[in-house]
């Protein structure tokens, strides 16, 4: 039975009294997300926006500067180091790390006796916590009594200092982050195994080689899942700080940036400028410049997908 009745003088429909009880009802559940979003989401994004044009310690009131923060922003020799070291995480790390996820889930895809260990194996270091895993390769690494060092000198090889050498820290992260690709694997995989196989046996019967098969079938199927990861794969990369904060010791009052500021991600001298020099304005204006690049390389990947990614309708 319908809850709404007609108004005798206007021949609309009313809410029954019930129909009021359960929208009021409704909305008294929601109220604790609702108050939880006003107050946690929008207040701080709007709140980080006004801050960004004032001068803000935290203990004082806010002083409107204007576009100071910003012009000084411009003039800062760490937020260009920062933004260069983010830069090559987004676009030398991210795509290692996705091609890494895929040859995984490509071997993980194959019909063999045990896969489902084979599985679990490759998935369990991400489940992993990242500081845990941090701390771990911390002693991986480590240049005297460093699991890795002590392997490559059996080997006859070069073992470089690894995080105290500027040129070989990015690596560093790159080895650890391919030592988690567990994670994305199981993304690709379960997209693998939704590709249909009428397609590869009609191109097996046609004479496709693997590499068309490949080419043709596999990576058309796996688009719409890599710009998924591809999108996820940037913001994550803008947003790096945990690894490069317990890396260099910063959990031990160490120098953030590790050497020559090699570790600096954006993510990281934000949290420094806003928490250690209590920079909340200037802190603030950096938190909306990188949001600001995050969008426009989201809207630049999105705009540009159209030409490679295939859906089910296409």
């Amino acid at each position: 039975m319908s809850t709404d009745t007609l108004n005798a003088g206007t021949g609309r429909p009313t809410r029954s009294r019930k129909a009021r009880r359960d929208f009021w009802v409704g909305t008294a559940f929601a109220l604790p997300w609702i108050v939880g979003f006003l107050a946690f989401t929008v207040y701080p994004f709007f709140g980080s926006l006004y801050f960004s044009f004032t001068s803000y310690d935290l203990f004082n009131s806010p002083q409107w500067v204007g576009l100071q923060n910003y012009t000084e922003i411009l003039k800062d020799e760490t937020f260009y180091k920062s933004l260069r070291n983010t830069f090559f995480m987004a676009f030398i790390s991210m795509p290692i790390g996705l091609l890494s996820s895929l040859l995984i889930a490509l071997l993980l895809n194959v019909k063999v006796k045990g896969i489902a260990f084979y599985r679990t194996v490759y998935y369990l270091p991400a489940v992993i916590p990242v500081v845990a895993s941090a701390i771990l390769w911390t002693w991986l690494l480590n240049p005297d009594y460093g699991l890795i060092n002590m392997l490559l000198r059996s080997l006859h090889l070069p073992d470089p200092a690894w995080l105290l050498d500027p040129r070989y820290t990015k690596p560093s992260l790159i080895l650890m982050g391919l030592w988690g690709s567990g994670a994305g694997s199981l993304i690709f995989l379960a997209a693998l195994q939704g590709i249909p196989q009428q397609f590869y046996e009609a191109a097996s019967i046609d004479g496709a080689s693997v590499w068309r098969r490949f080419w043709h079938i596999t990576l058309p199927g796996l688009s719409p899942v890599l710009l998924f990861q591809l999108i996820m794969g940037l913001i994550g990369s803008f947003q790096i700080f945990t690894e490069s904060f317990i890396l260099t010791g910063g959990n031990q009052g160490g120098a953030l940036g590790g050497p020559d500021h090699s570790l600096m991600f954006y993510a990281v001298y934000l949290y420094q400028t806003a928490f250690m020099y209590l920079k909340m304005g200037y802190a603030s204006a950096l938190a909306w410049i990188l949001f600001v690049i995050v969008v426009l390389m989201t809207v630049l990947v999105l705009k540009t997908s159209a030409r490679w990614v295939y859906y089910g309708g296409d």
